[in-house]
């Protein structure tokens, strides 16, 4: 293969590819959804957001969540509550818990993802 740029514009591409391969593989490899290898049943867990514990209750299948319902918080409406329902859609749609928070709502959304983690861990039990 033949570049017929500078050497130093060809490094500069490679590292961008490399940055860009190493952010790829991170993010797929984190959060605990997505393998295989799950109980079937309901769960619950619980974790820490802003004003106090979130608790979630998750349906889980042999290959992941089909459904999580909030079932406890001591959240504000805006922004932890509407923070936690776009990141449950998220979880869902992505089958990952492996998400970045809501902006303005870290520690609700934290919490909301903690709780979910929580869960699955007695699933994979």
């Amino acid at each position: 293969m033949q570049y017929n740029g500078s050497v130093e514009a060809y490094m500069k591409e490679k590292i961008w590819m490399l940055a860009a391969a190493i952010l790829f593989a991170g993010c797929v490899s984190s959060g605990l959804v997505g393998d295989a290898g799950y109980t079937p049943g309901v769960y619950e867990g619980s974790g820490r957001g802003y004003r106090g514990p979130v608790h979630v209750r998750l349906q889980v299948a042999q290959a992941g969540i089909e459904d999580i319902v909030i079932t406890g918080h001591r959240e504000s409406a805006f922004p932890g509550v509407a923070a936690m329902e776009e990141l449950l859609e998220a979880v869902l749609e992505y089958g990952s818990t492996g998400l970045d928070t809501i902006a303005g709502a870290t520690f609700s959304s934290r919490g909301f993802l903690e709780a979910v983690e929580h869960a699955l861990r007695k699933a994979r039990q």
